[in-house]
């Protein structure tokens, strides 16, 4: 119903067909249609913000393993051209848990575009089996449209999220991207006379951009349910520079900055997500949240990241005097970090069995590469020189993620107890 129309229900009309504009019901003497009109720089009416702690599952190993997305939270994808920001966000389009999801292109090429319109209706949804697009609504603007259309695609997108979010539903919105509709703003200042501020941009830049990303939440509507708003916004600073003014103000506003890095789009990895300048507030929040209990890669999280963050402090070392100048426990680092990168945060969006990675799989991924991390230390412990661990094959745990399904957690265990058990055979 209208939110802005408060009333006693006095009439619903019979079963029937009916057009948009028919009435459906009355509210005292007002008629209600099907069609509801709504000014979309106004944000829908809520009964409650609610705390937002459940987490929005993406099936994108490195989000939901390192950095989680709470459900009515926000994020900003940053990335320079060719990064591999418009996969990632239609890979999470794909596959998210959300129960709607609103795709903006904001002055998109075209021919994304036509690429994302012909395969999400041949997509099915993993809950009902059904085509996904039956639950998508995709806002198209292109390139080649009008100035006035990008700047009021975004504000369609999440309009539109918010109605289906009075319904009672979680719904995302995933805009691609916020750079060209800052590009809007600027033309419109320029055009209208207003003072210009950092790089051509209008002074209200961070306002505005505030005021969109508020407008995400978890929320209990107006008719008493509990259901959420999610923002994903991928970010296009010119050359790369991410100290540009719209990157800047965006990880401000956020909560969760999923920076693509350059040189792991070069080499190949996909998603191209760098740990060294994503951050994700909302893990803290999760953690303590409901679902902290049914994610089994809590623990294993902590360690993953700091041998992450040791082998970046040993790069520069091992560029000038090599790897094999460092203490066996040093190489044991770079070899669990490999690992990481290559087994768990690396992903085929081309696999059946890896474009999506369920939450048991992406934990016994994990749990994998951190045992077969603490036996080589307990061995190194032993005596067992490095150099014999590194001869060791273990590209099984490499491979072992496009072979199995993705809620098959059992197939990698099975794989983790064989390397284990190589590795127990080396001395």
């Amino acid at each position: 119903m209208p939110p802005d129309r408060p009333g006693t229900l006095t009439w619903i009309a019979p079963e029937r067909d009916l057009g948009g504009a028919d009435p459906i019901a009355r509210i005292g003497d007002a008629p209600v249609p099907l069609v509801t009109r709504w000014a979309i720089r106004r944000p829908r009416p809520v009964g409650e913000r609610l705390l937002a702690d459940v987490r929005l599952v993406t099936g994108q190993r490195v989000v939901d393993l390192f950095y989680p997305l709470a459900r009515g939270s926000t994020a900003a994808v940053p990335g320079g051209f060719g990064t591999g920001k418009t996969m990632l966000l239609q890979q999470i389009a794909k596959w998210c848990d959300a129960d709607v999801i609103v795709y903006v292109g904001c002055g998109e090429r075209g021919n994304e575009m036509a690429g994302l319109l012909q395969e999400l209706p041949g997509l099915e949804d993993p809950r009902s089996g059904r085509s996904l697009m039956e639950r998508t609504v995709v806002i198209a603007n292109t390139s080649n449209m009008p100035v006035m259309a990008r700047e009021a695609s975004i504000y369609t997108a999440i309009t539109v999220a918010e109605y289906y979010r009075d319904m009672g539903y979680d719904t995302i919105v995933i805009a691609d991207s916020i750079s060209r509709w800052a590009q809007a703003l600027r033309e419109f200042g320029s055009a209208t006379g207003e003072l210009p501020a950092e790089e051509g941009y209008p002074a209200n830049l961070a306002s505005s951009l505030a005021a969109f990303f508020e407008r995400a939440g978890r929320v209990t509507t107006l008719g008493g349910r509990p259901a959420s708003t999610t923002v994903i916004a991928a970010v296009s600073p010119p050359g790369g520079d991410k100290t540009e003014p719209v990157t800047a103000h965006a990880q401000r506003f956020v909560r969760c900055l999923w920076s693509l890095d350059r040189d792991l789009a070069a080499a190949r990895h996909y998603p191209a997500v760098g740990w060294r300048e994503s951050f994700s507030r909302d893990a803290a929040v999760i953690a303590a949240g409901p679902d902290s209990g049914a994610d089994p890669a809590w623990g294993g999280r902590a360690r993953a990241m700091a041998v992450l963050a040791a082998a970046d402090r040993l790069e520069a070392i091992v560029q000038l005097v090599g790897a094999s100048a460092l203490p066996d426990r040093e190489r044991a680092v770079l070899l669990a970090a490999r690992l990481i990168r290559q087994a768990v945060l690396q992903q085929n969006a081309l696999s059946p069995n890896d474009a999506s990675c369920g939450l048991a799989k992406q934990a016994a991924l994990l749990d994998l590469v951190l045992a077969i991390y603490e036996r080589s230390l307990v061995l190194i412990d032993a005596g067992v020189p490095v150099s014999l661990l590194e001869e060791v094959d273990l590209s099984d745990a490499v491979r072992v993620r496009e072979r199995v399904g993705p809620t098959n957690a059992a197939g990698i265990d099975a794989v983790r107890d064989e390397l284990l058990a190589r590795l127990g055979k080396v001395q």
